[in-house]
């Protein structure tokens, strides 16, 4: 093992493994060297049938109604869920031989239900099978609680707005994706169940199983009569060890079926014409509490192509999960088109959903993961594999996909359910910028092309701005503004949507008398009708401002002006960066005040040089703010907060 040479990790690994190990070595030549082995002995063989059958009942037993015990737990953190549990481990607690006596005062043979059986649940193979799970369901079902934790909540989420049930989920999504964690639990369950010996001995001494036998045996005879019961013993735990290695796959899970990959020489799939998408612009009023945040939001105009904008934890996700029905009918009235779906469960709202970050089910291929909605067909996955360049990857399982070709097969899979609106949360987040510019050019086409309704969050303002015709800007789960995309980056409505828009440029001034602003003694034409001697924050766009390496004589009042209708005057360029497309700018105006820009190339700028910038009238965007932030230094970020309308 690398790095590992003057690590005790080895060491210490090295003296459980001799302690497990040697008696089983001391065990096997004594096996050898001994000629009476008990091989021969009466009820050895019958007593090794009871416990395989009795082990093998009681797994079926566990299985049938631990694995979905397991599944509620994991999907349960009330109370109940809580005594629950505490219940089922219990018996790992209890000696066997005490878990017996308590089976004892259940189906004895003198309580209500032992005579309801006529007295034979206890001395029989029942009473085996009855010690045995009491003392093994609890391996099983905790160790498949724990991996059905495991699996992406998302992955649940995403098979409901395919249109699948509670049951199918469960069937076709964890299980299949639990199950490395659920054999290793049945493994455990079935060897302890093989292996108990207390409370089968008290419940059901007779007809003897394995255990009870070798015990006989060595208090009766001694030693060498317990070597053939522990060799077999050895030899099945070794048999079930090996058998639970072998990886069943079974990718469209066990409970129901889906189209397999195609196999070579297999005649495609026709692809036949598209369905046509739904057009159903979305409208809502979220008015929804998760513990206590609360999300309370509409949206009432009847665009196709909506985006929330907001922070991270500004409720953004918790939104889209209200519209999918994944909290069911509470948050509020929701409508695709004319249609009132708040009432309408998640599987049938008809919802194409991509949650934030890869969540393909593991287990499938890229083309069973595109037949995976309940209305799919094989004809939608062959045009969608073609249209989203996916050919080739039909046999591939989503681990060996790379991240732009996950997030197509994630849109593929939304897109064959044929879905009345599209929502997408942050899809494009993860991947790499030419990755992510491309798909999101993709997504756009797709947009204009289908007409189907989006619904996008995202916190990326340049990603809001490509693929929506409205904005809503959020924060703390209530809207900040609200409008076409255009008037909300063209007018912010307070610093903070500035600031989330990605505008820079936000500084401290105050109005003057003559339609301007006075921002460290430079005068601004803003347009403003505020009263004089109203302390605002300001900001224009870096686009927006005019830079010019030319120098021109400063004129009376406004220091001279190149642009009409603009302010404009002398400045010095503190740090010129070529970001490929354009240059970005940052110009020092007085000291502490500067602003940024951005020139489209080419442009003969050098830092250090002296230019001349104009600011348009109509570029400025002002916010009144309280006497108190006017004293704050002049940072955008000292003012937050602080903006008339949203003080505290």
């Amino acid at each position: 093992m690398r790095g590992t040479g003057r690590s005790p990790l080895p060491w210490l690994s090295l003296v459980i493994v001799l302690y497990l190990g040697i008696p089983l070595v001391a065990f096997a030549l004594r096996l050898i060297t001994t000629s009476s082995r008990g091989f021969h002995n009466p009820g050895l063989f019958p007593a090794l049938y009871i416990s395989l059958v009795g082990a093998t009942i009681s797994l079926a037993l566990i299985a049938l109604f631990g694995i979905p015990l397991a599944y509620l737990l994991a999907r349960s953190k009330g109370p109940l869920a809580s005594v629950v549990g505490m219940v089922v481990q219990l018996p790992l607690a209890l000696p066997p031989l005490m878990s017996g006596i308590i089976l004892i005062y259940l189906v004895g043979p003198y309580t209500t239900l032992g005579k309801a059986f006529g007295r034979h649940l206890t001395d029989s193979l029942t009473g085996v099978v009855l010690a045995m799970t009491f003392v093994a369901a609890p391996f099983l079902v905790v160790a498949a609680r724990a991996a059905f934790e495991g699996i992406e909540p998302t992955l649940l989420d995403v098979a409901s707005t395919l249109g699948h049930s509670e049951f199918a989920r469960f069937g076709r999504v964890a299980l299949p994706v639990a199950a490395p964690g659920i054999r290793a639990g049945m493994l455990l369950a079935w060897l302890r169940a093989f292996g108990e010996f207390g409370a089968v001995m008290v419940l059901a001494y007779n007809p003897n199983s394995l255990p009870v036998y070798t015990f006989n045996q060595f208090s009766g005879t001694g030693l060498n009569a317990t070597l053939a019961p522990t060799a077999l013993a050895l030899l099945v735990a070794a048999v079930a060890v090996a058998l639970s290695r072998i990886r069943w796959r079974t990718p469209a899970g066990p409970l129901l079926a889906l189209p397999s990959t195609r196999n070579e020489g297999e005649t495609p799939p026709t692809i036949t014409p598209l369905r046509p998408l739904a057009h159903a612009p979305v409208r809502f009023e979220i008015d929804h509490r998760v513990g206590r945040f609360h999300l309370e939001l509409a949206h009432h105009t009847p665009g196709a192509r909506l985006a929330v904008l907001g922070p991270s934890g500004s409720g953004k996700s918790a939104l889209l999960r209200c519209l999918a029905g994944l909290y069911g009918e509470a948050p509020g009235p929701i409508y695709f088109g004319d249609d009132g779906v708040h009432a309408v469960p998640a599987e049938r709202r008809q919802v194409g959903y991509v949650a934030q970050g890869f969540t393909l089910f593991p287990h499938l291929t890229v083309w069973q993961n595109l037949c995976f909605a309940a209305s799919a067909t094989p004809g939608d996955a062959a045009h969608w594999l073609g249209r989203l360049k996916l050919d080739g990857l039909e046999e591939r399982y989503p681990a060996s996909l790379s991240g732009g070709q996950r997030q197509r097969v994630a849109l593929a899979q939304a897109l064959c359910g044929s879905p009345k609106v599209l929502l997408l949360d942050e899809p494009f987040s993860a991947l790499d910028a030419p990755v992510r510019l491309e798909l999101r050019r993709e997504l756009r086409r797709l947009q204009h092309e289908t007409g189907l309704a989006t619904v996008l969050v995202t916190h990326d303002p340049e990603e809001a701005a490509f693929l929506a015709d409205e904005v809503i800007v959020i924060s703390a789960g209530h809207a900040l503004q609200s409008g076409s995309t255009r008037d909300v980056f063209d007018r912010p409505g307070s610093p903070e949507v500035a600031r989330l828009l990605g505008i820079v440029n936000l500084n401290h001034a105050t109005v003057t008398t003559e339609m301007r602003i006075d921002a460290q003694e430079v005068l601004i034409d803003a347009g403003t009708r505020l009263p004089p001697g109203t302390p605002v924050l300001w900001s224009i766009r870096p686009e927006r401002v005019h830079v010019s390496s030319s120098i021109v004589p400063a004129e009376e009042g406004n220091g001279g002006g190149h642009l009409p209708d603009a302010s404009s005057f002398d400045a010095i360029l503190a740090d010129v960066a070529d970001v490929g497309t354009a240059l970005d700018v940052l110009i020092t105006v007085r000291q502490g005040f500067e602003l940024q820009a951005r020139v489209p190339h080419p442009a003969d700028l050098r830092i250090g040089q002296q230019c001349r910038i104009g600011l348009p009238a109509d570029a400025i965007t002002l916010w009144p703010v309280s006497s108190r932030a006017a004293q704050d230094p002049p940072s955008a970020a000292a003012a937050l907060g602080k903006v008339q309308g949203i003080e505290e």
